[in-house]
């Protein structure tokens, strides 16, 4: 009898430690491999995008990547996504980043946060976190981003600042940070840009501060410049264009500020190269001095406001 008892106390361990162990197992991966890759190819065979980590757990639905690399290979333009870890799923397509996440265009651009989901198969990079944008002498930030990976297109949500550096460089300042023509934009509401058309529209509450005026408005459309003798879509339209402020059209509650002198409409035509104003809607201008006053020192009245 004995015996009997012992033997049923040892087969019953040993099922409840197998049993154990499979729960154990059921939270760990499927399998663990070193240098992890998939590819994907289009038309003729090219190759589409691919990603890779160093390490990946292989789970049913999953894989889960550390040092993520990314790529998505266009006709004009390459993308490089990476991040410290990253999910991909199997059946969507779609890769989920986060810490130190970084999108790269093969023209220059660059974007930092730290999250972001990449949906591959319809083109679109989404994030609720602070994002970083950089080009050339272009400087974006703000919360909340969604657009193309390439960065042609892209929309950011709120608490948006751009600053835009003059690009003139010299041996004392070589990265041109610190002239005087600096350009600081700022919005509360969502910023959309098109780079392959050169138009940023900023919403709510915006106001832009350059080195002669400050305008405010609820809306505004900035056009920035083409650049000479480049069609549209060529390189120096990336990001902003070559970061040359073309036109600003504000709209709704405008202000204008250049020194002591202050003007009010409901919509405001800026031209950046002439420095001159067209006020229309209501047009309001408060003097208190008639110096420095550019294109308005010989402001008059005319059916479309103030010229």
């Amino acid at each position: 009898m004995k015996l009997k008892a012992a033997a049923f106390v040892f087969i019953f361990f040993l099922f409840s430690s197998l049993a154990f162990g499979a729960a154990a197992d059921s939270q760990e991966s499927d399998q663990q491999i070193g240098d992890f890759s998939l590819s994907g190819y289009g038309d003729k065979g090219k190759k589409s995008w691919d990603i890779a980590g160093k390490s990946a757990d292989i789970f049913t639905d999953e894989v889960k990547l550390k040092d993520v690399n990314g790529n998505l290979y266009g006709k004009d333009e390459d993308v490089n996504l990476t991040a410290k870890t990253g999910d991909f799923n199997k059946a969507s397509g779609k890769v989920h980043l986060e810490k130190d996440v970084v999108i790269t265009t093969s023209k220059g651009a660059r974007l930092t946060t730290d999250s972001m989901d990449w949906d591959r198969k319809n083109q679109l990079v989404t994030t609720k976190d602070r994002v970083n944008i950089a080009k050339d002498n272009i400087n974006i930030t703000a919360v909340g981003a969604h657009g193309e990976p390439n960065l042609k297109k892209i929309a950011l949500n709120k608490d948006v600042k751009v600053d835009i550096h003059p690009s003139l460089k010299s041996s004392v300042d070589p990265a041109g940070l610190g002239g005087k023509d600096k350009t600081t934009i700022t919005c509360e509401g969502s910023l959309e840009v098109d780079y392959e058309k050169n138009i940023a529209t900023f919403n709510k509450d915006v106001k832009v501060e350059r080195p002669d005026l400050t305008i405010y408005s609820d809306r505004m459309d900035i056009y920035f410049s083409s650049g000479k003798g480049k069609p549209k879509g060529s390189d120096s339209n990336q990001l902003m264009g070559n970061s040359k402020i073309d036109q600003i059209v504000a709209r709704g509650n405008v202000r204008i500020v250049r020194g002591e002198n202050t003007s009010y409409s409901e919509e405001a035509v800026y031209n950046a190269v002439t420095s001159k104003v067209i006020l229309s809607g209501r047009p309001k201008l408060v003097f208190y001095s008639t110096e420095g006053l550019g294109g308005l020192e010989n402001a008059s009245i005319g059916n479309s406001g103030f010229k």
